[in-house]
C-alpha cells in the first residue's frame, strides 16, 4: 500500500516584511485506506502543508516522498479537490470531468465513458451535459470530486472543499467522501476549519499551532470508521465520546491561539 510520507518539513518564505516561517519541523504519513484531517487557526500552515504534498511547493527543509520517492512536483498519483472547485464553467459536467484523462492522451470514447461512471458515483447520472453555471454548488464540489477521483489517484488532497456549503449540503457531502473513500479504498488528506467535520471525517487527526505550523497533538479517531460500519451519523454527533473530543479541540486550539497572540504581543 502506497504511503504519502512528511518528514521533518519546514517552509520558509519571503515577503516585504522578511522571512516568515509557515511550517516547522511537520512530519506525517498518510497510508491508503485512511483519511487523515489537519486541524487549526488560521494561518497555521494547513493549506501549505497540502500544497507542499500536492507538489505545489518545495519544502525549504526535510523532504515529502512517496514510497521514498521525492516529491518533485504535481503527480497522477495524487489529485486535489479545491477550495472553489476550480472548475472551468465553459464546460460541461462531463468533459470537467473527463479532462484529466484528455490531458493523458485516454481515448475520448473511454475517457467519456469513464467520466459518466464517476458522475453516477457522486450521485450525478444524468448530469453530464449539464452546464457548471446550471449546478449548485453541492453538485459542483460533486463534479469536482468526480474529476479527481476519474485519473485514479492513490492519494486525494482535499483543501476544505466543503466549507461555502450549507449545513444540510455540508453533511451529505461529508458522507458521500466516506462512502468514496470506503468503495475507492484511497488515502486522503483533508483540511478544514470545523472541529465537527475533521472528527468525523478522520481516521486520524493532527492539530497544527499558529505560525510556524506545528503538529501539537495527534489523535486517533474512529468515527468514520463507525459511519461506514453503519452507524447514522446523528447518532455519531451526539455521541459522549465525540462531544467530548470535540470539546478538547476546541479548548486546544483557543490555548494556542491565546498563546501566539501573547508571544506576539
Amino acid at each position: 500500500m502506497p504511503t504519502l510520507s512528511v518528514d521533518r518539513v519546514s517552509l520558509t518564505y519571503r515577503s516585504k516584511r522578511g522571512p516568515v516561517a509557515a511550517l516547522a519541523d511537520v512530519s506525517l504519513a498518510v497510508a491508503s485506506g485512511e483519511i487523515v484531517v489537519a486541524l487549526g487557526a488560521s494561518g497555521c500552515g494547513k493549506s501549505t502543508l497540502l500544497g507542499l504534498m500536492a507538489g505545489f511547493l518545495k519544502p525549504s527543509g526535510g523532504a515529502v516522498t512517496v514510497d521514498g520517492v521525492p516529491v518533485s512536483g504535481p503527480g497522477t498519483d495524487r489529485a486535489v479537490v479545491f477550495q472553489d472547485d476550480a472548475l472551468m464553467p465553459w464546460l460541461s459536467a462531463e468533459d470537467n470531468v473527463a479532462f484529466g484523462l484528455q490531458m493523458r492522451g485516454v481515448a475520448q470514447a473511454e475517457r467519456r465513458a469513464a467520466a459518466r461512471d464517476m458522475l453516477a458515483q457522486v450521485g450525478l447520472a444524468g448530469c453530464a451535459s449539464h452546464a457548471i453555471h446550471e449546478m449548485s454548488g453541492g453538485m459542483r464540489q460533486r463534479v469536482g470530486l468526480a474529476r479527481a477521483l476519474a485519473v485514479k489517484p492513490d492519494f486525494l488532497l482535499m483543501d476544505e472543499p466543503l466549507g461555502a456549503l450549507d449545513e444540510l449540503t455540508r453533511e451529505r457531502m461529508q458522507m458521500l467522501v466516506l462512502n468514496l473513500w470506503q468503495t475507492s479504498g484511497k488515502g486522503i488528506f483533508l483540511i478544514t476549519h470545523s472541529i465537527e467535520e475533521a472528527l468525523f471525517l478522520s481516521t486520524r487527526l493532527v492539530l497544527l499551532s499558529p505560525r510556524p505550523g506545528r503538529i501539537v497533538q495527534r489523535y486517533d479517531t474512529g468515527f468514520a470508521r463507525r459511519f461506514i460500519a453503519g452507524e447514522p451519523v446523528r447518532t455519531i454527533k451526539a455521541d459522549p465520546d465525540f462531544l467530548a473530543m470535540r470539546d478538547d479541540l476546541s479548548s486546544a486550539i483557543l490555548a494556542n491561539a491565546a498563546e501566539d497572540a501573547i508571544d506576539v504581543g
